[in-house]
């Protein structure tokens, strides 16, 4: 990771680069380390650079720039509010959160706090008097690990799906855990990643802090731009019945075998929230799977299947089933980013499942 004493440097060379694009303005100079007055307190306030400009009419405004090492949206609000609170009376200063990469929702933060936004790739948003400068889709030129990749690990995910089955529900980490099936360790870590990234909010002192999900439909977008249905191993069968006979003789054989398993894509979207036409079944299913296509006639095929049994990449997609006409179906989370997945109509099903069922859930929460 990057220091913020290293990318002040390239923030600086990016926001001449940047300047550069509107004819009308020059850049007078620039300053490292500038004392901007006091704080309330009787600190002096630091800023990391600031950038002086003109405009033809001989204008000037000081580009205060606040430097962050990390682009989370809660490091991004924050740095907004020490921007405001040296810029507060100062009429010709516009304040500007510098970091190695902007997400959406970095850029998100600084359009909602009124402030401007510079990357390292040279990616930004300003808008100081009749100045606006819009740059995006410059790749990250300093790639780490995604930010949000770690709460989306296959144990991690339990939670997730725990978060998004209850939505309105306050939970602490030991509950999280023992809900979710992790470790308290792993709860807590989780909740203080999502919390950095703004997609849950928390209440009450550090012992007996509480979380909340405030951003739901966010975090399954994220969760599914981070996972695909292929995690899963698959086995494809060909059966002589159709897609409907199938998924009966599934249902019966497991509940007969004591078998968990649970329908989801298409056999999953035609149950819980479209009227799908589809001929091709989908089940996750824990275990027996030669023994339930010998039972039930499927022979294993490389192409053409109409049944596929899926092993689960983990348990947890067996978490929150619902049970439709007596057949057990993945969660509407679960659901969802397997759909997201899935090509064909697999997008346009998703997003029924959102419609139609996940906003309503979140709505009465």
């Amino acid at each position: 990771m990057l220091s913020e004493a290293e990318i002040i440097p390239e923030l600086s060379r990016q926001i001449q680069e940047a300047i550069r694009l509107v004819r009308s303005l020059t850049v007078v100079s620039v300053e490292t380390e500038v004392s901007i007055g006091e704080a309330s307190t009787g600190r002096a306030m630091m800023a990391d650079l600031v950038v002086r400009v003109e405009n033809r009419r001989g204008q000037r405004t000081s580009l205060i720039v606040e430097a962050k090492s990390v682009g989370q949206p809660s490091t991004v609000r924050m740095a907004a509010s020490q921007l405001w609170a040296m810029i507060r009376r100062k009429q010709d200063a516009y304040g500007i959160v510098g970091i190695p990469f902007a997400s959406t929702e970095s850029r998100r933060v600084c359009l909602e706090m009124d402030v401007g936004l510079i990357d390292l790739a040279g990616n930004c948003l300003l808008r100081f008097d009749d100045v606006y400068i819009s740059v995006e889709g410059k790749k990250n030129p300093h790639p780490a690990t995604r930010p949000l990749r770690k709460p989306f690990a296959r144990k991690s995910t339990r939670a997730v799906r725990t978060l998004l089955c209850n939505p309105g529900r306050k939970w602490t980490a030991v509950e999280l855990a023992s809900t979710a099936g992790i470790s308290t360790g792993l709860s807590y870590n989780l909740l203080k990643r999502l919390l950095e990234l703004e997609l849950i909010e928390a209440s009450g002192l550090e012992r007996g802090r509480t979380f909340f999900l405030s951003r739901p439909e966010r975090l399954l977008r994220e969760w599914a731009q981070n996972y695909s249905y292929r995690k899963n191993n698959e086995r494809n069968y060909y059966s002589p019945d159709d897609v409907y006979a199938n998924e009966s003789n599934l249902v019966r054989f497991c509940d007969e075998k004591q078998i968990r398993y649970a329908f989801t894509l298409t056999s999953g979207a035609a149950k819980v929230a479209t009227a799908l036409r589809y001929n091709r079944a989908y089940a996750y299913v824990e275990r027996d799977w030669d023994k339930i296509a010998q039972a039930l006639g499927w022979k294993e095929v490389r192409s053409g299947p109409n049944v596929t049994l899926l092993e689960p990449y983990d348990d947890g997609v067996f978490s929150g089933l619902q049970k439709i006409d007596g057949m057990k179906v993945v969660c509407a989370p679960q659901l969802y980013i397997d759909l997201q997945s899935y090509k064909g109509r697999g997008e346009e099903a998703a997003e029924a499942v959102l419609e139609q069922v996940l906003r309503k859930q979140w709505q009465r929460k």
